[in-house]
């Protein structure tokens, strides 16, 4: 049970390279992308959630059984629905997010809302991204609150975590990856700010920088970008967070590739 309830509060356990999940939705999503499942735990209420998962899905995992106090007890979510499991977390390269003929890696730099870091990983996996990474400082994707806004995308999507900018930057200078940052309309424009509309270069191999709402992207990030992408908005709106403007980007990006695509 104590491994349960720090799985579930925190989401990745490093030692046991083990993510947890709760709810029978996350659970179907892992079950579908083929992880390993350690452990199913189930409660009195949860029991009919059960027969939704065949043992031979489930494969070797213990499953446990108690009452619906003792799971809630455990639960990380305000209305548990007494199922949860302990899966074998993936262990994702750096060529792993760079699959695939012409690829797009979304990157999150000092983004601290599990929320809107889970938000975006969903994006990125429904417009065609083919990795995505967490800088340091960045809330980590396979926490229970992003895991549960990615809607398991976190559980399929290629992704690394707690990489140091300066080491990610230099690794797709060498890949040949173009490397946008996105900006506020709010931001300094200069030679290197263009508006979305004219990214044309989001069709090649590139990778896409997002930084928080607040703080945007560090002098560092910025400077060491192809372009900056502002994203267009109406006169008195500062900025966008985070999950809602990787959304409009990678939209974008998915449009142009498929225009491309059928050319």
């Amino acid at each position: 049970m104590k491994i349960f309830r720090e799985a579930l509060r925190d989401g990745f356990l490093p030692e046991q390279k083990l993510i947890g999940i709760e709810g029978p939705h996350l659970i179907a999503e892992a079950r579908h992308s083929g992880l390993k499942f350690d452990a199913c735990l189930v409660s009195t209420t949860g029991e009919k959630h059960l027969s939704d998962f065949p043992a031979a899905d489930l494969g070797a995992a213990r499953v446990l059984r108690t009452t619906d106090r003792l799971f809630d007890s455990v639960a990380a979510t305000e209305h548990p629905q007494g199922i949860a499991a302990l899966v074998r977390a993936r262990e994702w390269s750096f060529d792993d997010i760079l699959r695939g003929e012409i690829p797009m890696v979304v990157v999150l730099a000092g983004v601290q809302d599990p929320g809107n870091v889970g938000t975006v990983v969903r994006s990125a996996e429904a417009f065609g991204a083919t990795g995505f990474v967490a800088t340091r400082g960045t809330a980590d994707p396979w926490s229970a609150k992003a895991l549960r806004a990615s809607a398991g995308s976190a559980l399929r999507l290629p992704l690394l975590r707690g990489m140091a900018p300066a080491v990610l930057l230099a690794q797709l200078r060498v890949a040949g990856m173009t490397i946008f940052a996105a900006v506020s309309k709010a931001a300094p424009r200069d030679a290197k700010t263009i508006p979305l509309s004219s990214a044309k270069h989001l069709r090649s191999a590139c990778a896409i920088f997002i930084g928080s709402e607040g703080a945007g992207l560090t002098s560092e990030i910025l400077h060491s970008a192809d372009a900056q992408i502002a994203v267009p908005m109406a006169e008195g709106v500062e900025s966008l967070n985070a999950g809602v403007a990787a959304s409009v980007i990678l939209y974008e990006a998915a449009r142009r590739r498929s225009e491309q695509s059928t050319q």
